[in-house]
């Protein structure tokens, strides 16, 4: 007697009904409230990791650099052109990460460009006596890249479940409380 009340003889009342019921539907991860807060994290944390390779992209080449960077590729043992290289590709990394409607194998390169980078730098200083410092400070932008690289996957997977979500729906609310389709 229940499902009888629940349901209403007309199309628009079922319709309504089985729209309600395919809302509920949906995973809890689907709140507005998830998907804003992985938007909020990956944009911070891409933020983040942007800012720094524009910083190291512009101290590379400027004629008195900021902090310890003076004659920092002589100091690891890079040649001089290799700034130039370098400049270039975090330029174009840091676009591929913001510009939105980039395709996404073009951003997971930018990421792994990204993450050999930051890698390549805690070895490269590592190797060359540093301090323990320059070893762990490309270090922790690369855990500030993984998570950036990880929310991004994850809005991809809250976009994906929420357009099957919405399939569901509309092919939900095609048919009537008993399964033939509204008129």
């Amino acid at each position: 007697m229940e499902t009888m009340k629940r349901f209403e003889f007309t199309n628009t009342a079922v319709r309504e009904s089985t729209a309600t019921d395919a809302i509920q539907d949906f995973p809890p991860a689907m709140s507005i409230r998830t998907v804003s807060r992985a938007k909020a994290i990956y944009w911070a944390a891409t933020g983040i990791v942007c800012s720094v390779m524009v910083f190291s992209a512009i101290n590379f080449n400027l004629n008195d650099p900021l902090g310890p960077m003076k004659g920092g590729f002589a100091h690891l043992g890079f040649p001089n052109y290799f700034k130039i290289e370098l400049t270039v590709a975090k330029i174009l990394g840091v676009l591929a990460l913001l510009i939105p409607n980039i395709p996404a194998k073009i951003k997971e390169f930018a990421y792994f460009g990204f993450a050999i980078t930051l890698i390549s730098a805690s070895i490269a200083h590592f190797s060359s006596g540093d301090g323990v410092m320059f070893i762990i400070d490309p270090l922790m932008f690369f855990g500030v890249l993984t998570v950036s690289y990880l929310y991004l996957r994850k809005i991809k997977a809250l976009r994906v479940s929420r357009k099957q979500g919405l399939a569901s729906l509309d092919s939900r609310s095609s048919t009537n409380w008993a399964g033939s389709p509204a008129l």
